[in-house]
């Protein structure tokens, strides 16, 4: 079967591309940022979207603090918004007429979950394309939790993390770590 313009139409100058790209952030790690940076790259437009995850009720950070971090953590580029949403990706997709939602994958295992997720938000709302970008092979073991639990144990997270919140995060997790063991 050949694709055609009529039915699949072709890219309009003036047709912004807008990509959606969720997740609780953490905290932010440089394989957000290689996944943001790249996403930047292929889209007019990149909405970095801190969502409140019931499947993850126990983020560390604030609300407040994981878009800090990330405000902290960009580059300066026009085409990067940072936003948050506590409802529906799908809904807030809608809303923002967006076009893809992007999801970076660092394993197979990574690949199943978003793959039931994508066919979800597809059936929810029949305009919601999910892209995967894969992580960078430097990136692939990463994530925020590994961090966090690096971190609250006094290791060295600096190559996990932009050195623009690294003592931010070191601190915090250092609290935390004297709170549980008294120490």
């Amino acid at each position: 079967m050949y694709f055609t313009k009529a039915k699949y139409g072709s890219p309009v100058k003036g047709n912004m591309k807008t990509a959606i790209y969720p997740g609780s952030f953490d905290p932010v790690t440089y394989g957000h940022l290689d996944i943001i940076n790249r996403a930047a790259k292929l889209f007019d437009k990149v909405i970095v979207l801190v969502s409140i995850n019931p499947a993850k009720p126990s983020c560390f950070f604030t609300l407040e603090e994981r878009i800090a971090f990330i405000k902290k953590s960009v580059t300066a580029q026009p085409n990067i918004e940072i936003d948050s949403s506590d409802g529906l990706l799908v809904d807030y997709f809608r809303k923002k007429e967006a076009d893809v939602i992007i999801k970076g994958l660092r394993a197979m295992s990574d690949f199943e979950a978003e793959f039931q997720m994508a066919l979800v938000n597809k059936d929810l709302c029949h305009k919601a394309e999910t892209v995967f970008l894969a992580a960078d092979a430097a990136s692939t073991f990463l994530s925020s939790s590994m961090v966090k639990q690096i971190a609250m144990f006094g290791g060295d997270v600096s190559a996990f993390i932009p050195h623009a919140i690294l003592r931010e995060v070191q601190e915090k997790l250092e609290k935390k770590r004297l709170e549980i063991t008294g120490k």
